[in-house]
């Protein structure tokens, strides 16, 4: 029976190891928008006129991808905890013999529907960075055939 409780515990494990590539392309992602914070604010304090609200803007930007972010890692680490715990579960009712196959079935679910929010977050941060890279028309030179 303890294969069967191993193999049960395969499915609940790869989607940990696929939360765990995600977070780490996440907090890749954090930290570059975070080193570009920075370098916004001491540009902040340099700039004026046209200059300084178009520093203004993406100073607004980068707050709101900081936010999305940190949801999406929130969501993610939550999403990791529930996973071990119903992997621990399924170990429980098999040791114990417990009949938690319903708490277990629900906290996988649970895990899923997490993910698939910190999905939709992250998303929504690329969008939002992409939004704000928007190539400018002068350098697209699209009135040159080449």
């Amino acid at each position: 029976m303890i294969a069967h409780t191993i193999q049960l515990a395969l499915a609940p494990v790869f989607v940990l190891v696929a939360i765990g590539n995600i977070l780490n392309i996440l907090a890749q992602r954090l930290s570059r928008v975070v080193d570009r914070s920075r370098v916004l604010q001491d540009r902040h304090r340099q700039t004026t006129g046209v200059e300084h609200d178009m520093v203004v803007l993406e100073i607004r930007t980068i707050d709101r991808r900081i936010k999305l972010i940190s949801r999406a890692i929130l969501l993610l680490v939550i999403s990791g905890i529930t996973i071990g715990f119903t992997v621990a579960l399924l170990f429980l009712e098999e040791f114990l013999g417990l009949s938690v196959q319903p708490v277990a079935g629900g906290c996988f679910i649970f895990a899923i529907s997490l993910l698939m929010g910190a999905l939709i977050l992250f998303m929504q941060e690329t969008r939002t960075a992409t939004a704000l890279l928007r190539i400018p028309e002068e350098f697209l030179e699209s009135h040159r055939e080449l």
